[in-house]
């Protein structure tokens, strides 16, 4: 008779939980009842409010049941949970789940299924399918695949990932390499993260994808310091992936004996929210400070040791694997206009229902907050939600129920970024919020460039002059921060200053009472 199966997962916000407890505990249990089972762990589903979430395989499909506490598991066994049975943490079969079951898994279709570091289990769910259909096709062919599918960068600047690799592959140089910038830096965001730590081999793949199609040969995962989960599972996969062929040199052969070779490593960022931006982390990877270069030239062109240079972050990566596996076509089918494909979608801040929804372009926030958050944690009413990280633009109600696409959301200023959603009832004070947008970049900033670095500083002074100062001084302090932000969009050397005034000038413009404005200038942002 074969061993149940019971999945607990290796996720940092599951083992944050309980998860290492529950699954020693389950052990344990087991084996006084004389169960023989198999214990995975898997990844997580990105249903964080039920975590620790543990399954059962069973011949109807799996079974859950969460969140789970070491207390809970003796109550399990006696219920008989390890054959599917009823009990009051139970919540069905994991695909019904409705939070799951309305998603567009592409990028995340296999996250929390298969063990992530096993290379059978991921081979088993389609892994290395995209690999091995680029390895059948020209360098140039694997390229246009990318263009084909409209693939954007997912990191926040949305260039599209196909003229990148273009660039590069064009480029004439002895070495070529790829970068993915894993520094995920930005509240609210996760998704990097599930992704490094429940299934590494799609990223390990995209890469090799992205060095086969442009001829680099050597690669680069920038993981920030905080992730050491990530970087534990990215270098176990490494191991494997070069063990197994497809990494590497093995036997000189290249990889999977294409004759090509492709080395990949981890560098572990240091802690700086700026070495998220790409010329940064460059510098940062070759061992110096994180500050930003000027741009001419490109990082296509002149990036890593000076040389051509792909650098795409974890989720565009990710996402190339099923666009070679099942072709460009099929992922173009997915969005809207010229915003092609899936997003994950990463809900925290106030919510009731906090995690991962993977949609395709085209969801609107309410529908994100209220259908798949549950609304508030507070039960209190939505007041603003910030989209794409602590420079995103604050998200007014009347804006909730536009379609989430690049083009769309840049018209009314706001940016889908990394697709992350911090949610915020009415409690919260906008003018504290915008403060903080200040005050986080005159912390973060390299302090290369007069706007980004100045400026911030000056934000916060003209901030708490508007909310502390003389009323009949407030409009002429409102002028004087709106002059600031313009010439720290338009004179700063890269995003972190170009911007920090995003949610400072929807704060105002959305909310000016907060100011303790009552008939504000509400020129837009």
């Amino acid at each position: 008779m074969s061993p149940i199966k019971i999945y607990v997962p290796r996720d940092s916000a599951a083992v944050a939980l309980g998860a290492d407890e529950v699954a020693a505990v389950i052990k344990l249990q087991a084996h006084q009842r004389g169960l023989r089972i198999e214990l995975v762990r898997n990844g997580s589903r990105g249903l964080f409010w039920l975590e620790p979430l543990v399954e059962v395989d069973t011949p109807a499909g799996r079974i859950a049941y969460g969140p789970v506490q070491p207390e809970d598991v003796a109550s399990l066994f006696d219920a008989g949970f390890h054959a599917g049975g009823r009990h009051p943490l139970s919540q069905g079969r994991t695909a019904d789940i409705p939070f799951l079951r309305r998603q567009e898994r592409l990028t995340f279709a296999r996250m929390g299924i298969t063990d992530p570091v096993s290379l059978a289990d991921y081979q088993a769910h389609e892994g290395y399918a995209g690999l091995r259909r680029a390895l059948q096709l020209q360098p140039g062919d694997v390229v246009q695949q990318v263009l084909d599918s409209g693939l954007r960068g997912r990191g926040g600047a949305a260039f599209p990932a196909g003229i990148k690799w273009k660039t590069v592959a064009a480029a004439q140089a002895v070495q070529k390499y790829v970068v993915c910038n894993a520094d995920e830096g930005d509240s609210g965001t996760f998704s990097d993260r599930m992704t490094m730590e429940g299934d590494p081999f799609m990223l390990i793949e995209g890469m090799t994808i992205a060095a086969l199609a442009t001829g680099a040969t050597r690669g680069y995962i920038y993981v920030r310091s905080e992730y050491p989960h990530a970087i534990q599972t990215l270098n176990e996969a490494i191991t494997k992936a070069v063990a197994a062929g497809f990494l590497g040199n093995k036997d000189g052969k290249g990889v999977l004996g294409s004759g090509r070779a492709f080395h990949l490593e981890v560098r572990k960022g240091a802690g700086s929210y700026v070495c998220g931006e790409e010329t940064a982390m460059l510098e940062s990877i070759e061992g110096k400070r994180g500050v930003v270069r000027a741009k001419p030239p490109i990082p296509a062109l002149k990036g890593l040791f000076g040389q051509p240079t792909v650098i795409n972050n974890v989720i565009t990566f990710a996402s190339v694997p099923i666009i070679l596996a099942r072709g460009a076509a099929f992922y173009a089918n997915y969005g809207v206009g010229r915003s092609k494909g899936t997003l994950p979608i990463q809900l925290a801040g106030n919510i009731k229902y906090g995690g991962l929804v993977e949609k395709a372009f085209g969801v609107t926030l309410r529908e994100l907050m209220v259908d798949y958050g549950g609304g508030t944690a507070s039960g209190r009413p939505i007041k603003a939600v910030q989209v794409g990280g602590p420079l995103g633009a604050y998200v007014p109600e009347a804006q909730w129920d536009l379609p989430m696409d690049y083009e769309g959301w840049a018209a009314v200023g706001a940016t889908v970024g990394h697709g992350g959603i911090v949610v915020h009832d009415d409690t919260a004070d906008m003018a504290k919020l915008a403060r903080y947008a200040m005050d986080f970049c005159a912390v973060e900033s390299c302090g290369k460039c007069t706007p980004c670095r100045i400026g911030s500083t000056r934000g916060v002074e003209v901030i708490d002059r508007i909310t502390r100062g003389d009323v009949q001084q407030r409009p002429q302090q409102v002028k004087l921060l709106r002059d600031l932000c313009d010439t720290m969009v338009n004179g700063s050397l890269c995003a972190m200053g170009g911007m920090t005034p995003f949610p400072v000038l929807s704060a105002l413009n959305h909310y000016p009472q907060d100011f303790g404005l009552t008939n504000p200038d509400r020129k837009a942002a």
